[in-house]
């Protein structure tokens, strides 16, 4: 069974009215005074409506993003504060992974911090599965993301090379369970703490397939939902640092088929180091208690 919907099912009363749980959005940022505020005042005013509970930035900036962030409403956090015993914060699923442990919702919802032209159907529609549905624990957003070329226009199509190229080939060789959806590699998802704080977080770009891979590995793929956003844009990187984004992924997934058993040896001399991998937090409790 496939859950797959569009975010208009979802819409911000329809959250407030029907959800019995407590909900946390969490903004990894770094350097997003461009957008964060906007984002912000766009997700405040579902706090306003009784929709969410909290939204917290976890911050990494020199920008004045925690300012913007903290003017707008948000709960602002260093990065580097939060589980400071770990040592330095080493990527995107290390923001995230310190971003969920400095959340205190039973649903937390991540969203990109780049986003232009945010509206609250980004969050809405990701929470509706869980909050609004029974059996859905893990929730993907979908998406058309246009290519922006700059001064040349931009192309209704073409963004998300490394999803393309990288990861949704590398999930229809050996991870078909979870091959049908469109963004794997999106930074929009939701999912009940009590599965979140189950998993390891990989630090650096690698972490989304990752958290994909292992939570389907944990509830099954029948608990996956996906939820069409209808257009995201944000800001494109430059082909090298693509080439360095896909090796994450694809270091991530072979790190996936060797626990398994599926393959061995794949670990190139001169090639990408390991990445760092943060425990699941529940193990980290179970260790303080």
């Amino acid at each position: 069974m496939r859950r797959s919907h569009h975010h208009s099912d979802f819409p911000p009363e329809r959250i407030a009215t029907e959800r019995e749980c407590s909900i946390s959005v969490v903004l990894p940022a770094r350097d997003e005074a461009a957008t964060i505020g906007p984002i912000v005042t766009v997700l405040m005013d579902l706090v306003e409506l009784g929709a969410i509970d909290q939204v917290l930035v976890a911050d990494d900036s020199t920008d004045g993003t925690a300012a913007l962030a903290l003017a707008a409403g948000a709960d602002v956090v260093e990065q580097s504060a939060i589980l400071a015993e770990h040592g330095p914060v080493r990527g995107k699923g290390d923001a995230m992974w310190r971003g969920l442990a400095a959340s205190r919702g039973q649903v937390v919802c991540f969203l990109d911090a780049d986003t232009r032209d945010f509206a609250a159907h980004f969050a809405c529609g990701l929470l509706g599965p869980l909050v609004c549905q029974a059996g859905a624990a893990f929730v993907k957003g979908a998406y058309r993301r246009p290519l922006d070329l700059g001064v040349a226009g931009t192309r209704p199509s073409g963004g998300g090379r490394v999803t393309e190229l990288t990861a949704r080939p590398l999930l229809r060789r050996f991870f078909g369970e979870v091959a049908w959806l469109r963004q794997p590699l999106a930074g929009e998802m939701a999912a009940r703490r009590e599965l979140l704080e189950r998993l390891p977080f990989t630090c650096g770009y690698g972490v989304d397939v990752g958290l994909l891979i292992d939570a389907v590995g944990l509830v099954g793929p029948g608990a996956l939902a996906e939820v069409d956003l209808d257009t995201r844009q944000n800001r494109h990187r430059p082909l090298d640092e693509l080439g360095a984004m896909a090796d994450e992924v694809l270091a991530s997934v072979c790190a996936r088929l060797e626990e398994d058993g599926r393959l061995a040896g794949s670990r190139l001399e001169g090639g990408v180091p390991d990445a760092v991998v943060r425990p699941p937090l529940a193990s980290l409790s179970v260790a303080a208690a």
